[in-house]
């Protein structure tokens, strides 16, 4: 069986890891970045209708500033944003399930002000007639090396999942850097724009059926067992 290399930040890291084991899989792999809070403030919460909200980082990292947009509903990338959000006291008025332009496009039709959340590194989003959207960056992923017993692993092939674009960027940097070979390791993308990240000359990529860890890891076993 090949191993699986998992490269996403934590807390996803260790979920993600312990149900692949829990499904047999020999998890390899470690967070390439770490995620970490930006000071930030809004004026006025009562100039926006609702928050649009493209990861669960955001209620992780976002600090007490939060409470002031306690009574914006959220608009939610996927559940796991959306079940964070819930966690932490606020409504969710729609949750999206193919990516950040889906959900905005889903939105289409409204006047809506929506105050967006996020990360330093985020989607640029083709905005539908009658939305509006400020955005506040609220947190920054930092890279981390490649470790080196994940780096000795790797030079023997096998499968990574990546969940964002920016794990697949930093993957191909850190095999560019260490002269890791593409050609032994089969990619699972969670999406189209992530495998696009994913560069060329690995020994295939796949993109899984919907955007959820669930389905990443039904297409890991069957390719670590290929």
């Amino acid at each position: 069986m090949k191993p699986l290399f998992v490269f996403r930040p934590e807390p996803g890291w260790s979920i993600t890891a312990e149900t692949a084991r829990a499904m047999g899989l020999d998890v390899q792999g470690a967070p390439l970045s770490v995620v970490e809070p930006v000071e930030w403030h809004i004026t006025d919460p009562d100039e926006f209708d609702g928050l649009l909200v493209g990861s669960a980082n955001v209620w992780r990292h976002a600090g007490a500033e939060l409470e002031r947009l306690d009574r914006l509903p959220v608009h939610a990338v996927g559940e796991t944003t959306a079940e964070t959000a819930r966690a932490a006291g606020f409504l969710v008025a729609s949750t999206g399930w193919g990516g950040l332009q889906q959900l905005v496009d889903q939105l289409g039709g409204r006047e809506l002000r929506l105050l967006r959340l996020a990360g330093e590194d985020r989607v640029p989003l083709d905005l539908p007639e009658g939305i509006r959207v400020e955005t506040q960056v609220v947190y920054r992923t930092v890279p981390e090396p490649l470790p080196p017993e994940a780096m000795t692993a790797l030079r023997g092939g096998g499968v990574a999942m990546l969940h964002s674009a920016s794990a697949a960027q930093r993957l191909c940097e850190e095999f560019d850097r260490n002269s890791l070979d593409r050609s032994q390791v089969d990619l699972i993308a969670i999406g189209p724009r992530v495998a696009a990240a994913c560069g060329e000359g690995w020994r295939s990529i796949h993109i899984a059926a919907a955007p959820t860890d669930a389905d990443m890891l039904a297409l890991a076993e069957s390719l670590c067992q290929n």
